[in-house]
């Protein structure tokens, strides 16, 4: 929403711009040709030249309410004031002639509405100036200099004097403004942003914060309960609630907060669910290849509760006792985008025929709804000892990308 009112803000500051300098051009081309024709004395084309444009560029201007399709009257006005100045530059002296700057604006106020037509009307002027020099150069003339010739100081004078003020009182006044209220608007956006920052980096707070309360109240619950059972199942629900608050803390901690690095994640909550069940002094190998791969919440969450069951299973049933054992954990990215997720340990394992379906396991079940809640795919290898999955999925696109 923010990025359609900033868009809207520049909108409407180059429609502005562009507006103004329509009618401050064609005011002035009306003031150029009642100069030429009464002052000057100049009765051929070129104030006819200059009143042409004017109107013209006054109805281009009024038609823009009607349409407005801003591109349309760029190009329009554009295409005129190219016409009407090649034709003035030609009948007042050619490439001698001093109107030959107004060339120059085109080009500017090209760039000013965009770098494609910018460099449309530059390479266009040059073609024109070249076949202005050409035609002053060589034989065939085919206009001739129709300001008389005890006007053409003045002429000169007039000429560089439209020119200048279009480019400093027109073009630079407006440009400065558009750019003044441009720089305030990005410094409010950057304003906006940094409190929004702050603002989700204290949402991310408190959610860990929460959750590490209510993991606080489980384990305190788990203490009065002699039920290994019970308790067993209050440790899962604790280290389930520790799983998600990981992933609120590190978006908390750092610069980033749409996506976390899921390496040091993954290390920081396999590394923690290993002390956990198996103690400080374990013989657990842990084996973690992930690349630089950095996931949005909306999948760092269910794949690292995903990840929790899974290695969960391992230590507790899997690798029993104070066994040596391995877990293996590798995440790659694939074509289209699909990300690769194979667990595994060198356990005991389970039957081919215990799944989710048969079993009373919840972390089988998890697995499985985690799974499908990153609308993933889940495949079991039973040909290597132990328990080994692969997950493969996309990432989840940002809920709030989403709702807008």
């Amino acid at each position: 929403m923010q990025q359609d009112t900033d868009l809207e803000k520049r909108l409407k500051t180059k429609v502005r711009l562009v507006l103004k300098i329509n009618y401050y051009s064609s005011v002035l081309s009306l003031i150029f040709a009642a100069l030429c024709y009464f002052l000057l004395h100049i009765t051929e084309v070129i104030p006819y030249a200059f009143l042409i444009f004017g109107i013209l560029n006054l109805f281009n201007t009024l038609l823009y309410k009607y349409h407005k399709n801003l591109a349309l009257t760029y190009n329009i006005v554009s295409m005129m004031t190219l016409a009407g100045a090649s034709v003035v530059t030609l009948y007042s002296g050619g490439i001698n002639s001093p109107f030959i700057f107004v060339l120059a604006l085109i080009v500017v106020a090209g760039y000013v509405t965009t770098k494609a037509y910018g460099s449309l009307y530059l390479n266009l002027n040059l073609l024109i100036i070249i076949l202005i020099y050409t035609q002053n150069v060589a034989d065939f003339n085919f206009v001739e200099n129709v300001v008389p010739k005890e006007s053409e100081n003045l002429f000169a004078f007039l000429s560089v004097l439209f020119s200048i003020y279009l480019l400093g009182g027109v073009f630079g006044k407006n440009l400065l403004h558009a750019h003044h209220n441009l720089y305030k608007t990005k410094n409010e956006l950057e304003e906006k942003i940094r409190e929004k920052e702050t603002l989700i980096k204290e949402v991310h707070h408190r959610v860990k914060n929460n959750l590490q309360t209510v993991s606080s109240l489980l384990s305190l619950q788990s203490r009065g309960i002699t039920d290994k059972d019970v308790k067993g199942l209050l440790k899962s629900s604790q280290n389930r609630v520790i799983t998600m608050a990981m992933v609120h803390e590190m978006l908390y901690m750092r610069e980033d907060l749409s996506k976390i690095e899921y390496k040091s994640y993954v290390q920081e909550l396999v590394e923690y669910l290993i002390r956990s069940i198996k103690g400080t002094s374990s013989n657990i190998t842990l084996n973690i290849d992930i690349p630089n791969i950095k996931l949005n919440i909306d999948t760092a969450i269910p794949l690292g509760l995903l990840i929790n069951e899974t290695v969960t299973n391992a230590l507790k049933y899997g690798i029993v006792d104070d066994n040596k054992g391995e877990i293996n954990i590798k995440l790659r990215k694939e074509k289209e985008d699909y990300l690769i997720l194979q667990l595994g340990d060198n356990g005991k394992g389970f039957s081919e025929e215990t799944n989710h379906k048969n079993s009373n396991s919840l972390g089988l079940k998890l697995i499985h709804n985690l799974t499908r809640q990153l609308q993933g795919s889940l495949m079991r290898d039973l040909s290597r000892q132990g328990t080994h999955y692969t997950i493969k999925f996309k990432e989840i696109r940002d809920q709030m990308s989403n709702a807008t």
